[in-house]
């Protein structure tokens, strides 16, 4: 009897005790938690501007699918204030989806409406960031941070979108007479906003071949510039490039070539997005999952995240996973997280010391100037973005022989994506470039 009670006794207080030592662990911050790869993406459509969906769903639609931190990047607007969207918009944008999906998701007592079907003037309320924030977010799972697509045009009628993201304010597009100059005053906005409000805003430079718009010379010579999408995953907006004009990747190694040899300045680092607009299956122009960032840093915060971002310490992907990424000066050792049935060829790709960067204009077949990237591939010599090696297996490595002004790795599985994009069949990663650090600083010491 006394033992039966004993037991008793233990098992009840162990039923009693273990969910509060859960809860208590749950709670408890660590002082001082290792490095992880956290899942992101930076580049995010909603009702606030040509999305078609609601900023809840679509945060939902990311937290289901394993990320840890979106921005929700809308044109030239915060979603700040009273913003209310009609449900005949909502409806033909999402061929009549959009509004039933939301209502049974969160339910009539968080969606707000206001007017009447009956009377055709029915419209649903946007939330604001500060109230969809606090419904999704979940420490060290999922956080949103504020963004905006800075949309802008320059007076020579080149379209250029940028991303800042960890933004307090809106900034305005600023115009400009060229690319470059569009550019560049957008930075300066985000930069000024960053020091008046003593908080990270990460900048970078969106789809650069979209309506061809943005050149590797564009990039050069805005040293304060370090990042754009190598990777964008609306179809048809040219990441691959055509005959006449080199893809983001041709023209990443461009950029980074003459950034050091000409200015001796750090290279762009390349992202993955989504820039997703279409969530409802209609349209497969602009669907979720088709790119994003992993991130290496001890906190899931937009402060660790950034400072991540500016190390480096962070790579792109379409569905190829890392499980490491190592580099002491000597060597880029990559671990690949593998999936059974799956091969993966790694190029490593960079630039030598002594590469042409003497550029000439393309042309088209009649023999015209076409306006985008000029070719610096020479005769003889070292080339822009030449390929050092190629390895097959879960663990490339390459050795650096001295010469290369930077190297970075290109990863490519044999399998579909999750996502498939018409522009790229098969999964991949892009590593960002290593080995340029000393060169830089040997150089600015001259």
């Amino acid at each position: 009897m006394n033992a039966h009670f004993s037991r008793r006794t233990i098992f009840l207080i162990l039923w009693y005790i273990f969910p509060m030592l859960v809860i208590g662990a749950e709670r408890e911050i660590s002082s001082a938690p290792p490095p992880q790869w956290w899942k992101g993406n930076l580049h995010t459509h909603t009702f606030w501007s040509d999305g078609n969906d609601f900023p809840e769903m679509v945060a939902q639609w990311y937290l289901d699918q394993g990320y840890n931190f979106l921005a929700l990047s809308d044109h030239n607007i915060l979603s700040q204030g009273q913003k209310w969207v009609s449900l005949e918009k909502a409806d033909r944008s999402s061929s009549g989806d959009a509004y039933p999906k939301y209502l049974q998701r969160f339910g009539g007592h968080w969606v707000e409406i206001r007017g009447s079907r009956e009377e055709g003037n029915l419209e649903i309320r946007l939330k604001p960031f500060s109230e969809y924030r606090a419904l999704v977010e979940q420490r060290n799972r999922f956080i949103m941070i504020q963004g905006e697509e800075i949309t802008d045009g320059a007076d020579n009628g080149m379209s250029i979108h940028m991303n800042a993201t960890h933004l307090g304010d809106l900034i305005p597009p600023p115009g400009g007479k060229t690319v470059k100059e569009v550019i560049a005053n957008s930075l300066r906005l985000v930069q000024e906003q960053s020091h008046r409000l003593g908080r990270p805003i990460l900048f970078h430079v969106n789809h650069l071949n979209y309506k061809w718009g943005v050149t590797a010379e564009d990039l050069v010579g805005i040293i304060d510039n370090r990042f754009f999408e190598v990777w964008n995953g609306v179809d048809d907006d040219e990441d691959p490039g055509d005959a006449e004009h080199p893809s983001t990747d041709e023209i990443w190694d461009i950029a980074n070539t003459l950034r050091m040899a000409t200015f001796g300045a750090p290279p762009l680092y390349g992202l993955a997005t989504d820039d997703t607009h279409d969530y409802h299956g209609h349209s497969e122009t602009a669907k979720p999952g088709r790119g994003w960032v992993m991130v290496r840093a001890r906190h899931l915060t937009p402060e660790s995240l950034i400072k991540a971002f500016h190390r480096g310490d962070f790579y792109a992907s379409t569905g190829v996973m890392l499980k490491n990424i190592d580099f002491d000066e000597e060597r880029l050792a990559i671990e690949i997280e593998p999936v059974e049935g799956e091969t993966y060829t790694t190029r490593f790709v960079g630039s030598r010391r002594g590469v042409n960067v003497e550029g000439v204009s393309r042309r088209d077949g009649e023999g015209n100037i076409i306006r985008t990237t000029l070719d610096y591939t020479s005769s003889e010599g070292p080339q822009i973005g030449e390929v050092f090696s190629e390895v097959t297996g879960n663990l490339p490595t390459y050795r650096m022989e001295g010469d290369e002004l930077y190297v970075r790795a290109i990863i490519t599985s044999d399998a579909e994506p999750a996502v498939p994009s018409k522009e790229f069949p098969f999964k991949r990663a892009w590593t960002q470039p290593v080995g340029w650090a000393r060169w830089i600083e040997s150089e600015s010491r001259n």
